[in-house]
This record gives structure tokens, sequence and C-alpha cells, in this order.
């Protein structure tokens, strides 16, 4: 009797023009990144230095425009106002968010869970409709401010300021600096703690000379991160600032390039390109700053679970300070944003009851226009989820699981658009796009929108898929590679049902993200293209304050869903697994 054995041959891969499958993967993973990246970049730049329009053939290249930028434009005084801005929202952001956070982690606080659960809001709301509802309160006309008008004589705050920009600004951005502190706080080790303890320090000694100073990295971080924010930022600076002609970055860019007659390029190129310089500088002092991080480190091997220190009587003066925070910050605003929407005369100085209407609504959901701008945003918001998800799917797959020559080039292109703020990327698409002969084709387009939303978006859904690949241990690569099979067999067959939830998280992160981005639509949108956002600003201008409640509403109504809905799916799959 014989035996045979059979022996089963490792696939064979085609390998076109001499390059394997996974080369031209990754090879068209980073060409694609260097484009989208590059595509508003260069054609800025390229504006600053030229002295007429860059679709204009005989330009001469000089320096003409950065020095009329500082000498006529008035571009000084807009550097001011953005600098102190951007230093006062951080400052307020900090005051806010950082008490908050160690007494929410690190104290025994009632209702320290749902305080925790509250501060996840501006994560689905956007600064535009939290504006929006700070106007409808606390503006001159607002509902509280008349009442307190009446109260007292004279209103005590002036939200048409730069303070006032500030304050609500940094509502807005708390959360991110305490989400930072927050996760800090949950990991790092309990022992100096317990050691102080030892030493008989109480709770406050113990807050502010062991936890306080753990908290540097997240702060410098967070910091960072909000002042690169206000610069960017144009809903705050646009609907508070413009009215009584105070000027910041992102406003000059659009009085000076969407509002006037007469563009000049030249100096609207320049700007750009400074303010681009300044927030790559921001981006890159802070992934300086975190390389030295390590010192702050107090998670080691076998750390203590940390114990909630006793503030005492002090718990509930905190408990007041942060209800008052979640309740005149946000719900009071939103709040008021949706009685709005319901209500035909909204003023304390005659009961909102007496002028229920739905008129608001019905003239939304009348006029074609503003119908479609819902559709618009829907429909940008999905597409552009699933193609930025795959996008950032394979992106972290080549910069995190290959061996790809240039890895570390496609992650620093796939974070990169973190340090653009969405106003440039609006105005370098569109020069882009005017240069371009494919680009006359989707100028004006949803397609436009989703490049340039996307792009915004791309660092976002990178960084929700990437620490899910570093839990991935390499024995699975290591196995189907014994086993014959290529880079991009272990991807498709391994790989991506272990990444499935965390590509399910990118969807609904970057969704979200792409229902509330509107800036690049300021110079890509169109009549035929308008989403929520810039319907919004159209008809605040119009001074029809209720149907910009109504579409601001409806916007919330929509996002809340979705994330619910997607919540709900997720559960279900984790019980099913």
């Amino acid at each position: 009797m014989t035996r045979t054995t059979i022996t089963s041959s490792p696939p064979r891969y085609r390998r076109p023009l001499g390059l394997t499958r996974e080369s031209w993967l990754q090879y068209a993973v980073l060409l694609l990144l260097a484009v989208l990246v590059l595509a508003p970049v260069v054609p800025t730049l390229y504006q600053s230095f030229l002295d007429r329009p860059l679709y204009e053939a005989g330009g001469v290249l000089g320096l003409d425009n950065y020095a009329r930028l500082f000498t006529e434009a008035g571009f000084g005084r807009v550097v001011l106002n953005t600098a102190l801005f951007a230093a006062l929202t951080t400052l307020l952001s900090l005051l806010i968010a950082v008490p908050m956070a160690v007494v929410v982690v690190r104290t025994r606080l009632p209702g320290g869970r749902l305080f925790a659960a509250a501060m996840q809001w501006p994560f689905f709301i956007s600064s535009l409709i939290l504006g929006f509802g700070w106007i409808t309160m606390y503006g001159p006309a607002g509902f509280v401010s008349v009442e307190v008008r009446r109260l007292l004589g004279f209103l005590p705050w002036n939200l048409y300021s730069i303070p006032g920009m500030a304050l609500t600004e940094a509502v807005a951005l708390a959360p991110i600096v305490y989400t930072f502190c927050a996760n800090a706080l949950r990991q790092s080790d309990a022992s100096l703690e317990a050691a102080a303890q030892v030493c008989g320090a109480g709770p406050l000694r113990i807050l502010r000379s062991v936890i306080l100073p753990l908290l540097r990295p997240p702060v410098v971080y967070s910091s960072i991160l909000v002042v690169s924010m206000s610069v960017e930022t144009l809903s705050v600076p646009l609907l508070f600032g413009q009215p009584v002609g105070i000027d910041v970055f992102s406003t000059f860019l659009y009085r000076n390039g969407l509002q006037s007659i007469n563009p000049d390029y030249g100096v609207l190129g320049a700007a750009s390109a400074i303010i681009l310089l300044v927030t790559i500088s921001l981006v890159a002092l802070q992934a300086k700053l975190l390389k030295d991080a390590q010192r702050f480190v107090s998670v080691r091997g076998k750390a203590t679970r940390p114990r909630p220190l006793d503030l005492g009587w002090l718990k509930w003066i905190s408990v007041a300070a942060i209800a008052f925070y979640v309740v005149m910050g946000a719900l009071i605003p939103i709040g008021g944003l949706v009685f709005r929407s319901f209500t035909q005369v909204f003023t304390p100085l005659q009961s909102p009851f007496k002028t229920l209407t739905g008129d608001n609504y019905e003239r939304i959901f009348t006029y074609p226009v503003y119908v479609q701008s819902i559709v618009n945003s829907l429909l940008v918001a999905a597409i552009g989820a699933v193609l930025v998800s795959a996008l950032s799917l394979l992106a972290v797959m080549v910069a995190r699981r290959s061996t790809f020559r240039y890895a570390r080039a496609v992650e620093y292109l796939a974070l990169a658009p973190q340090a653009m703020p969405g106003i440039i990327v609006g105005i370098g698409l569109f020069w882009a796009l005017a240069l371009s002969g494919v680009g006359a084709l989707i100028q004006g387009t949803l397609w436009a929108l989703i490049i340039g939303f996307g792009l915004r978006a791309l660092p976002s859904g990178f960084g929700s898929i990437s620490p899910s690949i570093m839990q991935i241990g390499h024995e699975l690569d290591n196995a189907a590679r014994v086993s014959g099979a290529d880079w991009v067999r272990t991807f498709t067959r391994i790989l991506a049902s272990l990444l499935r939830p965390a590509f399910a998280g990118a969807l609904i992160l970057t969704f979200v993200t792409l229902l509330k981005e509107y800036s690049p639509a300021v110079f890509l949108g169109s009549a035929d293209s308008n989403i929520i956002g810039t319907t919004m600003l159209e008809l605040w201008v119009q001074g029809n304050t209720g149907s910009v409640a109504a579409l601001a509403s409806l916007q919330i109504a929509i996002t809340a869903t979705f994330v619910g809905l997607a919540g709900l799916l997720l559960k279900g799959r984790d019980k099913d697994a």
C-alpha cells in the first residue's frame, strides 16, 4: 500500500509591470492622499505670489501681495483680533474643562455619570447651531437678555465682542479639553495619591499637588488643539463679530473672498498662506510636545485602581458649577432655538405660548430649495462617510500594517488636513478645480462638497480606526503569510472582519462630522448644491430667524436619530458576537 501525500501549493498572484498587487494598492493610496492634500495647498501658495488671478495668463511672481496685505488690507488688526480671540477662548476652555474633569473622574460627585455623558453633546452639534442658540437667548435682543435688561436696567454682557465670542467658542470647545483630561485621569495610576494620603495630605492638597501636575500633557495638547480650532473657526466670528466690524482670520477671508464684488485674489492668497502656516506650526508644535510626554507617564505594571476623593461640602459647589455650565451653556441655548422654531415671536415681553405655530417648518418643507438643502446634506454626509471611512481604513492598513517604504508618509498625509482650516480648503479647492479641466465638471456640485468635507473629516476617520489595528496581534498576519497569502489577501480575509466594529465607528463619526461641516461649502457650493449650513446662513442674513431655528432643529434631530440608531445596531452586533 502506497501513501500519497497531497500538498497544496500557495496561491500565485499576477505582477503587472513587475509590481505586486499590494504595491499597486499602496502606491494608489499614497498618490490619492497626496493629490487630496496638495490640491488646496499648492494653488493657495502659488496665488499668494502672483500679481493676478492664477487662471489668467501672464502672471508675474513677487511679494507685492504680502506687502499690500499688511499695509493696505488692515491685516495687522485682524492678526491682533485673532490672537486675542484664540488666547481667551483657550483660557476659558481650560478654566471650564480641567476642574470639571478632575471632580467628575476623581471625586465622589453626585450625578457624575450624568455630567460625563452631558459633556459629549458638542460632538453632535455644530458651533454654527450653538451660535444661533446663544444669539437667540443671550444676544442683544435675546430672550434672556431682554428679561435681564428689564430687571437690572442694563445688560451686563456684550455677546458681540471678542470676550463674548471667546466665551461662546469656549463652551463649544471645552468638552474637547475635558475628554483629553478625563481619559488621562482614568488611565493614570493612583498609587501616588495613596502615598499622599498615607503622608496625611487632604483631598484638596492631593488634587493640587498630585493630580493637576499629571494633567500637564493633556492640557498642553488640548490647548494647542483649541488654539488651532479657534484660529480656523468661522461660525461664531461670522455671527458675532462681523455685525460690529470685528474681523479674525476666517471672517477676513470670507469678507474679502465671497462678499467682495471684485475680490483681490492676491491678498486673499497671501492671507490664506499665512493662516495655513500658523495652523501647520501649531500642529507641528503639538506633535513635538507629545514626544516629551513620556516623563509624565504614571501608568505602569500593577497599577492601582483610583479611589474617588471626598470633597465634603465642596462637592455641592462643584455640582452647581457643572450644572450651570451644562444648562446655561448648552441646554438653554439649544432648547431656546428649538422653541423659537415653533413660535412667530420669541420674547419674554409676550408669552411664547400665544404665538405657537408650525409655519416655520411649513416654510421649510414648502420651498423646494430648502428641502433640497436637507437632502444635499444627507447625501454628502452618507456618501462622504462611506468614502472617507474606506480611505481611512486603507490608509491605516498601509501606515500601520505594511512594510511599504512610504508608510510614514501615508500617515502624515492622512493626518495633514487637521492643520488645514475649512475655509482655506474651500478656497484652495475652488482654485484647483478652476485650473483643472476635470474640475470644471464638478465645480459647484455635491461631489466638490464631498471632496472638501471628506478631506476635513479624513483625520477623524484615520484616528478612529488606528487604535483598533494596533490592538490586533501580528501573529494573524504571520500565519496568513506562512499559508501563502499576500498582504491584500490577509487584509480582505482576516483583518477586515476584525476591523468591522472600528469601521462602523468611523462611519458614525465621519457622518456626524460631515453633517456638521459647512465652511468649505462657502466657496465650493452653488445654488444647486446648498446644504443646511449655508442655507441657514442665507436665511439668517435675510432676518428669517424662525426658519433658521427650524432648520437647526431638524439637523439636531437628524443627528440624534442617526447616532441613536447606530448605537442600537452596534449593541445588537456586540450581543450577537
